[in-house]
């Protein structure tokens, strides 16, 4: 299939999704529904919410199929969730056949050849495969449409005894018409329904539309069924205090290295203290431009770290350097700031310059290099303004606090 150039689509895959879904809901004899792919192939089929519901208490399939219906209508009900959808149906026409196990023993049938029998005939068995003018085919054991239309056809089966002999399936078994659900799912050991569904990204967030749907959760689902996420929600979730160890340690392992290079615990601070405002500026950014704090933006952060961090121990370390040689504090900031001005701004200006096809580009994966783009753009401009000013205050103040005197003594290698 060869697809449009870029430039003319004028539709994207959500607004496609929409219009194909709303031409699915009117098809009267069959379900069906269409999905954005999920972000890595293979976790879970959409690119949304998934989870499952669980019936722990043992109530029952169909207390299971009303507590998805209600669930679903109080989803469906809050604005920018949509309309989720499930495979489940606890209502679904179903044959329950069963097995007089004194009559089978007294005619002489094993039960396993019984329900090899049933399994042939109503299901189908692989035997083998074979060629035939270059081409391989499969061989399937399975009796004619017609024999396996009705309830009646299942009596009318027959099966050989331990004799040799060919007993008719119907003397030893019973069929009844019922209701059951299908298809029959278990999640977590339990017997379970699924739910999945996209969320308007315009109006809430992954992680406000996970928060949405456990507040709904545990609103509306009656005692005895458990809400569980699955595929990429249950990756959020578990990992969603990831960043909260990530970014504090990333800053930890900075600090450590700074405090080993210039041999005192407070003058590193005077490096680290820029990042925060290296990320408030890049949030700041993500939110004029309209995004979330999404994994790409995080991985802009930890980017961002680096380079506010190399900024600004351009001026540390030459405000170091003259104070060795003999200057006062606040003239060597200075005098640092006025040397250093020239590299930090080149190398600010070359980064941002080459953030700025992430911010334009489009085509495939554009959303992402524009998260990423917009993410490290704005952060760099942020530390490039506010470092210029902020990072000899730091220096200045952490000196007076951590002063190290033999710096004094020290004649520069």
């Amino acid at each position: 299939m060869i697809l449009k150039p870029f430039a003319e689509r004028h539709r994207g895959a959500a607004q496609i999704s929409a219009e194909l879904n709303g031409k699915f809901a009117s098809i009267k004899d069959g379900y069906a529904y269409a999905l954005m792919p999920p972000p890595i192939q293979g976790l879970g089929n959409g690119s949304g919410y998934s989870l499952y519901l669980e019936d722990r208490g043992g109530l029952g399939y169909g207390a299971l199929q009303n507590a998805l219906d209600a669930f679903r209508a109080e989803i469906s009900r809050t604005p920018g969730m949509g309309f989720p959808v499930s495979s489940y149906q606890a209502n679904i026409p179903q044959l329950e056949v069963k097995v007089d196990r004194v009559k089978a023993k007294a005619q002489g049938v094993a039960l396993t050849d019984l329900f090899n029998t049933l399994q042939t005939y109503l299901g189908s068995v692989y035997v083998n495969d074979f060629n035939l003018f270059g081409r391989v085919y499969r061989v399937m054991a399975q009796a004619d449409t017609e024999h396996r239309q009705t309830v009646e056809d299942i009596g009318n089966l027959y099966t050989r005894n331990n004799r040799g002999q060919m007993v008719p399936v119907g003397s030893m078994v019973t069929a009844t018409s019922t209701y059951g659900p299908d298809p029959v799912i278990r999640y977590n050991g339990y017997p379970a329904a699924d739910l999945i569904g996209n969320a308007d990204p315009r109006v809430l967030s992954s992680g406000q539309t996970l928060a949405k749907l456990q507040e709904i959760a545990d609103r509306v689902l009656p005692r005895g069924i458990k809400m569980e996420w699955s595929d990429l929600s249950y990756q959020q979730v578990s990992q969603s205090n990831a960043a909260v160890i990530v970014f504090p340690l990333a800053v930890m392992l900075v600090f450590l290295v700074l405090a080993a290079l210039y041999e005192s615990w407070t003058l590193p601070l005077a490096v680290i203290l820029i990042v925060p405002v290296c990320m408030f500026a890049s949030l700041v950014g993500v939110w004029l431009s309209g995004g979330d704090n999404n994994v790409f933006v995080q991985v802009g952060l930890v980017v961002l770290m680096g380079l506010a961090c190399k900024n600004a121990i351009l001026i540390v370390e030459f405000a170091r350097e003259l104070e060795i040689q003999g200057m006062e504090t606040i003239p060597a900031a200075l005098e640092a700031c006025r040397l250093r001005l020239r590299p930090i701004v080149m190398t600010s200006v070359a980064f941002i310059a080459g953030s700025v096809p992430l911010l334009l580009g489009h085509g495939a994966g554009s959303e992402v290099r524009a998260a990423t783009g917009i993410t490290v753009f704005s952060g760099m401009l942020g530390v490039t303004v506010f470092g210029l000013f902020l990072t000899p205050v730091f220096y200045v103040v952490l000196r007076r606090f951590g002063r190290h005197p033999a710096w004094k003594h020290e004649k520069p290698d």
